[in-house]
């Protein structure tokens, strides 16, 4: 199993050669006192200066939230935590604590009513999605708040296991379609599991229902009466449910790289990925000099999936970091896996699937290599909370069978072997036996209707979910602004200044974006090979 989340993935890629390339810290304070839920921070009080206890939820100003990477920006945030319940349903269970960092606006004169941001993964930190936001402008105008959803890295408990990670890199040289593979990264699944619910945590309680329950709480315990939500990747699911649960306090949503609750799963995943291959292979085709150098680069690909699923190569390569040559085994799966997250260095691409074509699997094992065995890849994602949303959200309401229709309807000539483990959700439904969670209520798989005004934005590229799904979650959104921005990947709003343009314009304008940027956005330069 791997994140759904792209910019962790993205980073690690960047960082190979361009060759390549073409414990939450905070006081707490006792005996706080009740303030109703409209309160002000206080006259002259900067948002998140006072501490403030409101239901379940208790805000307490402090130092900002651990990072496993610096970010000069929490040198002027103002930071502390919020204390919930870990399970809202058992009125005398144990409490945790969510890091809280609040970023402020640029300007000297903030709107009133700031953005909230819902990281992706799941089990992504918003703390460390700081600089990505900051880089896209997001608080031009508002303050952002992050907050690290339960049992994420910042949060307390943290629930991160780098057994899997770890497992994840050793994969590198298993066939990883094999069913001994499969045994192997279950038994790592148990471990992880075993481990966290050895350390008193309540594996059940790390869910959407709960998080979307903490975001509310930390709204009125900030005292904040109106605020916008910007989610990306998993962080769309979550903004689904939480403008469905508590939609009290929400002025606007936006959410990019859409994962509607009612269809999350393998079988959208595989749609996804057909979707974002075939932008990609279409880019190509319509450009001269890609479509002449690169003839049928849908067909080559696919070729090489069922030659590959068939009969694996393996090679060795070098990663930067480690000095030691990495032997890495390519199956089918493998290669499926890589061009779901190489579409965000499209203009490489036709170049490497060209390459192993004619015998040099280099290009593609080392970028493949490269995000297995990236620092970002190791003891960031939680794990806990992962499992927690897929075994209680998706798998119970799709089945093995389901995701299997749903390969063969996007992939028809992908052999049988291959069709169960979805991209980046492989031996979903035998990791959930193990996890061994109860089932969400059927209610989690309900369309979200609503009149917030709603920014729904994909990327034309996005492989990990599929562009259709902003139009399907759009048509229950009844002011809502669908976009997709061509010929960027998962997360425009992380790679395209026209998306980031867009963003921006829709908190000031929540129902007359500015997409004056969409007509002038052109295709990648793809790299010819001599």
């Amino acid at each position: 199993m791997m994140s759904l989340s792209a910019p962790r993935h993205r980073r690690a890629l960047r960082r190979l050669p361009a060759t390549l390339a073409g414990a939450t810290a905070g006081a707490l304070v006792v005996g706080l006192a009740a303030m109703p839920a409209q309160a002000e921070s206080g006259t002259g009080a900067p948002l998140g200066a006072v501490a403030r206890a409101v239901g379940d939820a208790r805000f307490v100003p402090g130092p900002c939230p651990r990072t496993a990477d610096p970010i000069p920006d929490l040198e002027r945030a103002r930071c502390g935590t919020l204390t919930v319940p870990e399970h809202r349903a058992r009125h005398k269970g144990r409490k945790i604590t969510l890091g809280v960092a609040i970023i402020p606006a640029a300007t000297s004169r903030p709107a009133p009513d700031p953005i909230v941001w819902l990281a992706g993964g799941p089990g992504d930190d918003a703390v460390s999605e700081i600089p990505m936001a900051i880089a896209g402008g997001l608080n031009r105008d508002r303050d952002v708040i992050f907050m690290s959803q339960r049992g994420t890295y910042s949060a307390d408990p943290e629930l991160t296991c780098p057994n899997v990670d770890e497992f994840n890199a050793r994969a590198l040289g298993l066939v990883f379609g094999a069913p001994s593979t499969g045994r192997l990264h279950v038994e790592a699944t148990r471990a992880c599991r075993d481990q966290l619910a050895g350390r008193g945590a309540d594996l059940s309680a790390y869910n959407g229902t709960e998080s979307a329950a903490d975001y509310a709480g930390l709204r009125k315990a900030l005292g904040i009466k109106q605020w916008n939500v910007f989610g990306i990747s998993y962080g769309t699911d979550l903004a689904l449910q939480y403008m469905r649960l508590h939609p009290k306090g929400i002025r606007s949503v936006g959410i990019d790289g859409v994962l509607p609750p009612s269809l999350a799963g393998g079988a959208v995943t595989w749609r996804a990925a057909r979707e974002g291959f075939d932008g990609l292979f279409k880019a190509c085709a319509e450009q001269p000099a890609c479509n002449t150098r690169y003839p049928n680069l849908k067909a080559t690909f696919e070729r090489l999936v069922r030659e590959l699923e068939a009969r694996p190569v393996t090679t060795t390569v070098t990663v930067p970091g480690h000095p030691e040559p990495v032997k890495v085994v390519l199956d089918g799966q493998v290669l499926v896996t890589w061009l779901t997250s190489a579409t965000h260095l499209a203009a490489g691409v036709p170049r490497s699937i060209d390459e192993l074509a004619h015998g040099n699997p280099q290009r593609i094992a080392q970028q493949y290599a490269g995000g297995k065995l990236s620092p970002q890849a190791i003891g960031r994602v939680s794990h806990g909370l992962a499992f927690g949303v897929f075994c209680s959200e998706w798998t119970p309401y799709e089945s093995e069978a389901d995701v299997i229709r749903g390969g063969r309807r996007a992939f028809p000539s992908f052999p049988l072997s291959m069709l169960a483990n979805a991209p980046q959700l492989a031996w979903l439904h035998a990791d959930c036996r193990a996890w061994d969670v109860p089932a969400a209520p059927r209610s989690i798989r309900k369309v979200t209707s609503s009149d917030i005004p709603t920014l729904v934005m994909s990327g034309g590229f996005d492989a990990q979910t599929a562009p259709s799904n902003g139009a399907y979650a759009a048509r229950t959104l009844s002011r809502s602004t669908a976009v997709t921005v061509p010929y960027v990947a998962h997360v425009a709003f992380a790679e395209s200044p026209c998306a980031q343009t867009i963003t921006v314009s829709f908190f000031d304008s929540p129902t007359a974006p500015d997409r004056s940027c969409l007509a002038g956005l052109q295709p990648p330069a793809f790299e010819i090979a001599p």
